[in-house]
Formats: structure tokens, sequence, C-alpha cells
């Protein structure tokens, strides 16, 4: 069997090879006429300058936010249905998502301390804690994926690739706005709404937005008075200011924005005597929490012109947030495993950034600081003789300083050489870290009766010390960087080999609660990242092609050894490779139809890799399928009542993944059983049919249409010495119908 998946998979690089062989001839390509129409031109700043998508050598994805709301698309965890080889996972449901690109990701680590090793950006703003990440969308201009490591212009924690969501900003000129309403089953209402107004034209602007959205659980629960989980009841803002004075070079924009989050927890499948009899989407669990987050912060970014050639430009930002996650982790009516996790969050970020542009160079150089801080509060309850558990705390504060400078070097009118460089000194310190062993239930003060952190034997062997403390200290260094050729072809199609070296700094577990030896901090990841591309347009702009291969040596990636006790070891895998390929395609024949496509092939591998004495070299990294695969087409049905009538159903497949390192096998004399800890492969249908005019919007759409069972996130607790392994379902089938006013 795993013969015929390597030779499947084999074929499809095969063919998509042939693809960027074929593509660059004359037998695709046609030259775009004078009078081609340019308004389909998407502008990215992937590369920190405005360029056209087609002219970044780079693997990017570029959603703006009507592709966002035709693909259904409303919360950051939804990003996976519109992006090749992208993963999102939680096991807190839409809050604190994981995001894995090309198989990359923080793989089966689950605590708040420890950063993403995708970048997540707001307006370049990069976003440390990764509660902030899961985000409802709204009022954006588009948000960019970029694949692949970011060590240079990005540079911090980008062993994976950046996701930057970019937000809309004054115009400076005249008013608009839009107020969207939305209702659709488990009682969902949604509300979406956008005011500008031009203080002074071309001068002043303001813009404010709102995102409501409030629903009952989508998962039943059957415990007698119990709450269903997966309820949603979010509400955000954002206010933003641009002054742009005089007719110089000056671009002010400055941005305020908050929300919180007040649902409940996402629901789970546990201890399977308590699962007879239950449907999927159903649960028996007595003590169903709440997903608490708060979020808000502010930024400045600066812009001015020193000359035609320099631009500098300044961003500065200051954020915050807590999490309150109360997750009853059983699935059932006994209290089994019920978890408090409680987080609040710091950060600050300085980047200054110099660019220069000319006929033969396009230069970025700058300097970066960042400044974030996690405290963190755990308490776990966990079915102890007599009841009691686990309580733990400790202050997480890392330091980031950076140069970096990336030039675009014209060679010839054809051929540009990308040579760029970073380097990164990351400091951090973990301390007022302690944990102590207590007994009391879930509705009961703690009461504390033997010290775990600091300890350095067994839990309960060392006498409850209220004093006692342990601090830990830790600084890498890191050069990383980017070389690339790319070449222009008489017909504007677009080739590139690259070469970009990722980092991600070491860590400290968050997850060593019952004894000092699991607390320690581990080596950083490194990616060294080798692609090839082509990007291109075809046949008068009919088709848009971009496609690329890659191959990754991936060392020491951080992931959780969960052993009984229940201990969790932070660990390094010391090798893995990656390597796959990437096909995106749009259709556009006529203005009134329009066809995407998009394939991911992945083939992933520890090439060494041992946990709780057992060898797991060869297996596949976690949520890491092997084939991922989007189609949709969006078609103007007909022209009716001074509008346009607009059918946009699409479809995601994922093949199977792992959500752990183990795949299938069960460490040596464990009561594991980790097949359990996987999904098969599945398709999700969405659609969507709206009509349109100048002024107003109504659509009707529906998600996973067809009510697709699929498990999101699996860790595995046999091995742990609990007797059932977590497991979160997806969302079910839900459906609705909107009506937007623009003014």
């Amino acid at each position: 069997m795993e013969e015929e998946r390597m030779r499947g998979f084999s074929q499809g690089i095969t063919a998509l090879a042939a693809l960027l062989a074929s593509t660059s001839t004359t037998a695709l390509a046609q030259e775009t006429s004078d009078g081609a129409n340019n308004d389909d031109e998407i502008v990215v700043t992937a590369q920190r300058r405005e360029q056209s998508l087609l002219d970044v050598p780079l693997a990017v994805s570029a959603l703006g936010g009507d592709d966002l709301a035709q693909k259904g698309i409303d919360n950051s965890s939804e990003l996976a249905a519109a992006v090749p080889n992208l993963q999102i996972n939680s096991p807190f449901g839409n809050t604190q998502p994981n995001f894995s690109l090309r198989g990359i990701g923080v793989a089966n680590e689950y605590n708040s301390n420890q950063a993403s090793p995708v970048g997540v950006y707001i307006d370049d703003v990069y976003l440390a804690p990764r509660t902030s990440h899961g985000m409802g969308l709204f009022d954006l201009d588009r948000i960019e994926v970029l694949r692949g490591p970011q060590g240079t212009l990005f540079g911090r924690n980008t062993t994976g690739g950046a996701v930057n969501f970019i937000t809309r900003k004054p115009s400076l000129s005249g008013s608009n706005g839009y107020v969207e309403l939305g209702y659709g089953n488990f009682d969902a209402f949604t509300g979406k709404a956008a005011v500008e107004t031009t203080l002074s034209e071309d001068s002043i602007g303001l813009r404010l937005a709102v995102n409501y959205a409030k629903s009952d659980g989508q998962m039943k629960n059957l415990f007698a008075g119990g709450r269903d989980p997966n309820s949603v009841d979010t509400l955000q803002g954002r206010a933003t200011l641009r002054i742009k004075p005089g007719d110089g070079g000056l671009d002010i924009v400055l941005k305020a924005y908050g929300g919180r989050d007040r649902g409940t927890q996402a629901g789970v499948h546990g201890l399977g005597a308590f699962r007879t009899g239950l449907g999927f989407f159903e649960t028996n669990e007595s003590r169903v929490g709440d997903n608490n987050t708060d979020a808000w912060g502010f930024s400045g970014t600066v812009g001015v012109d020193l000359s035609e050639a320099v631009r500098l430009t300044s961003i500065t930002s200051y954020d915050g947030g807590k999490q309150d996650l109360q997750q009853a982790a059983d699935g059932s009516p006994l209290d089994i495993l019920d978890i408090t996790w409680q987080s609040k969050y710091r950060q600050f970020s300085q980047e200054m950034r110099l660019n220069y542009s000319s006929d033969t160079l396009n230069l970025v150089g700058g300097v970066f600081y960042g400044w974030d801080r996690n405290i963190t509060d755990n308490q776990f309850n966990l079915p102890l003789p007599p009841a009691g558990g686990f309580y733990q705390h400790y202050r997480q504060v890392r330091k980031s300083y950076a140069v970096f400078a990336q030039g675009d070097i014209n060679l010839t009118d054809q051929l540009v050489l990308t040579v760029g460089a970073r380097y990164t000194k990351d400091k951090s310190r973990y301390d007022d870290a302690f944990a102590f062993l207590f007994l009391g239930t879930v509705d009961d003060a703690p009461t504390p009766i033997a010290t775990t952190v600091p300890c350095a034997t067994p839990a309960g062997t060392c006498a409850y010390d209220p004093a006692a403390r342990i601090a830990l200290r830790d600084t890498n260094n890191a050069l990383t960087g980017r070389i690339a050729l790319s070449y222009t072809l008489p017909d504007d199609s677009l080739l590139y080999a690259s070469f970009n070296r990722g980092y991600r700094a070491g860590a400290v577990n968050g997850g060593g609660y019952t004894s000092s030896a699991g607390i320690s901090y581990i080596e950083p990841e490194r990616v060294n990242a080798y692609e090839l591309g082509f990007k291109g347009r075809y046949f008068d702009r009919v088709l848009t092609l971009a496609a690329a291969l890659f191959y990754y040596d991936y060392t020491n990636q951080q992931l959780q050894d969960t052993r009984p006790g229940p201990v969790s070891f932070l660990v390094n895998t010391p090798k893995s490779e990656v390597y796959g390929a990437e096909l995106e395609a749009t259709v556009k024949p006529s203005d009134g139809f329009s066809l995407n496509f998009a394939l991911g092939l992945l083939q992933t591998k520890y090439k060494e890799l041992t946990l709780q004495g057992t060898d797991l070299s060869g297996n596949d990294l976690p949520f890491s399928p092997k084939l991922t695969a989007q189609a949709g087409f969006d078609w103007d049905v007909a022209e009716l009542g001074g509008g346009k009538l607009t059918f946009s159903p699409n479809v995601n497949y994922a093949s199977r993944q792992y959500f752990s390192p183990f795949n299938t096998i069960n460490a040596v004399g464990s009561p594991q059983v980790n097949s359990e800890l996987q999904q098969k492969g599945f398709a999700k249908v969405n659609a969507s049919l709206g009509w349109s005019n100048d002024s107003f919007t109504v659509r009707a759409w529906g998600n996973n249409l067809f009510n697709k069972k699929v498990y999101g996130y699996g860790l595995d607790l046999r091995g742990a010495g609990f007797p059932y392994n977590f497991l979160v379902p997806g969302a079910p089938r839900t459906y609705g119908i909107s009506v937007r006013a623009a003014f």
C-alpha cells in the first residue's frame, strides 16, 4: 500500500514537472493584447513593496473580501478551504488555531506559550500569541498566504510561511460604507458594518468597522440540562485614521481594534463508554465550558518619501489580550479530565524599513524589535484518589532583535537576481514558575498538598513550599536568508528558482507541571528550502497559472512527547524531509464565468525520531495530507431585476492526515490506540447563490452541504494514563442567508 501511495505521489510530481516545462513554451503562451483588461490584476506586498502577484517569485495565494464570502470563509480557521497545502487545527475549536503550511506547524503542541512556525500578521504587524490568530474576518482588503520559509523580510518564527491579514484603510476620497445582516441554522445571527468618511479630501479619512456573530452550539449535548458545545458569541471593532497632509510623500495610518469571544468550548469525543448511541455531532458532557478570549491593540504606520527613489516606513504596535478556556476534555458526565487554560498576553513591536527603487535595483532593508509576555495559570483536575489535580503558573518573556536587507538586481531586462539576509537574536526568559499537587473537586478551591515544580523527583514527593520558584533563560542567534533567480519570458511568464533558510526560536515546555524534569529549553528549528516555480497568463488572459516544486531539509521540529504520569516533554525531532508540488489556476473565458482550481501534493517523513522508546522514523509529520485540492466557479447565471444572479459552488478535498507523530504505531508497552488519531480523506462542498446590483447583495449560502463527518484534531491520552483518546469533530452543515446594503 505504501509503495502504491508513493508511486501515485511520484506520478503527480512528474505530471506537474511536465506542466512546468510545457507552459513555458509557445504552446500555451500568447502575447497579452494592448487592450487587455487589467481590472483583475492582484497587487500584493509579499516582498514588502507593491507588486503584481504574477511578478513575485514566491508561492503566494491572495484572497480578497469577495473571494472569502463566496467560499464561505468568515474565520481564519477556515482558510484551509482555499489555500493548497494549508491545514488549520485546534483542540479548542476556532480558538488558538494551529496553522500548518506544507507540513510545517506546531505538530501536536497545544500550550499557549509556543510560537507558531507560520507567522501571522495584521497589516505587517507580527502577532505572537496564538490565541489572537483565531480572528473573525471582516472589512479586509485581502489575505496573503506566503508558503515556504520567510526568513528574510518577515523573519520571526516563519519556518513554514506567513499569513498577512490586510485591512481596508481610508481611500481619502468621498464617503462609503455597508451594512450586512445574516441569519442561519443554529439560530445564527451575524452583522457586519463599515463606514468611511473623508474629513479632508485627499488628506484625512476615517474608517470604522464592526463584526458581530452569535449562534447556538453546533453540537447537541444530550446530558440533562447540559450546554451545547461550539456556540458563537463574537464582537469585534476597528477604527482606522489615515492622514496624508499636503502633496508630499507623508502617509500616516493609525489603527485601534478590540474584540472578544464568549462561545462555548469545542465539543469532544472522549470516553468511549459514553459514546454509545450518540451521533457524530452529539455529546454527553456534564461540564461544557466557555472559550473566553479578548484581544485589543494599537498600531501606527508612518511612510514618508525621502526622495523619488527612497521611502522610509515605520510600523509601531502594542497589543494585548487574554484567554480563559474551560475545557471538559473527557466528553462524558464524569469528571475525568477538566482543564482551565488561562493566559494573559502583551506584546510590542517596532520595525523601521527603507525601500529604494531604481531601474536596476529594488532594495528593502531595516531593523526590527519585538517583545512579548505570556503569564499563564492552568488548572488540571484529574481522576486522582481522592479528587484533585495540578495547578501551574509561569511567566514567559521573549525579545527579538533583527536586521535585514533584500535586493532585487536587474541583471538584464528579463533576468533578476534576488539576494537577502537577516540576522536575528532571540532572548527568552521563563520565570516565576511553580506548580503544585492539590486536593479538591472541579467546583472547589484547590488545597495544595505537594510542590511539583520545582521538584526533581516524582509528583507528590516534595513538600508543599508556597515560595518555591524556577527560572530559566535562553538566547538564540540565527542567520537566515534568500537567494533567487527569476526570468521573464517574452510572453510575460515568470520562471524562478530559489533557496530560502527559515528559523524558529528555541522554546521552553509550557506543559511541564508534574516535575522540573519536563522543563527545559530545546533547540531552534531550521529549514533549508529549495523551490522551482512559474507564473503566467495565457490565451489573452483567459488562463492564469502558478505552480511550484519544493524540497525542505527540516531539522529540530519542536513537538510534544506525552508520557505516563501524565508528563509532557517538549523535544526536538533531529531530521525530517518535506517535498511536494502546488498548482493554482484560474480560467475566465467570459466576464460572466470564472473557474478556479488549486492542487497540493505533499510528502513528509521523519528521517530520525524516537518517542517513548519507539522508533518512528519513516512516519508522516502530523497534519500533512498527501493531497489537497480546491475547485469552484463563479457563474453569472442571469440578469435579473437590474442585477446579476451568481452561482458560486466550491469543493475542497484533503487526503488522510495523522494527528500524532506516532501515526498508527503504539508506543512499546503502552495502552495507546494511535490508529484513532487520524482523519481519512474527505471532501466538503460549499455553495452560494447571490443577487447583486450596485447597492444591494442578497446571498443564500451553505457550507459542508453533505454534512461530512470530519475530525479536526486528536491527542493521545491513553499513553498519558487516561482510558481514552481526545478527538475534536469539525463543523456540521451550516446554511443561511445574508443581505448587504452598500452606500
